[in-house]
């Protein structure tokens, strides 16, 4: 065996692991992520969201009663828990958000 004919075999075997690898890389299925996706069925809208990392969070609003109430799954431990609940109204009474601001130069002084 001559320089040439081990030079092409290992040519040819780092060919045939990278195009293996490119093959396993692209095959394998791509995550969901479903942050920020709603529904609605019925009297209930239902709402996800990321707070962190580890966390996600599933809103259920009843919009006939005006409840809402709020799930956390956690990634680490695979646990779905619930974190908070209530009147509708005691979630926005919680956060106010200020006035919009009036748009400058525009309409009578």
């Amino acid at each position: 065996m001559n320089s040439k004919d081990l030079a092409i075999g290992v040519l040819s075997t780092t060919a045939t692991v990278l195009f293996v690898g490119l093959i396993v890389i692209h095959t394998r299925p791509q995550p969901a992520f479903a942050s920020g996706m709603g529904d609605t069925g019925g009297d209930y809208k239902v709402l996800t969201g990321e707070m962190f990392d580890q966390e996600e969070y599933l809103y259920v609003i009843d919009t006939a009663t005006a409840a809402l109430a709020v799930y956390r799954y956690n990634m680490t431990t695979g646990q779905i828990e619930y974190k908070d609940g209530g009147a509708l109204a005691r979630f926005f009474e919680q956060g106010q958000a200020a006035p919009p601001a009036k748009p400058a130069g525009r309409g009578k002084p």
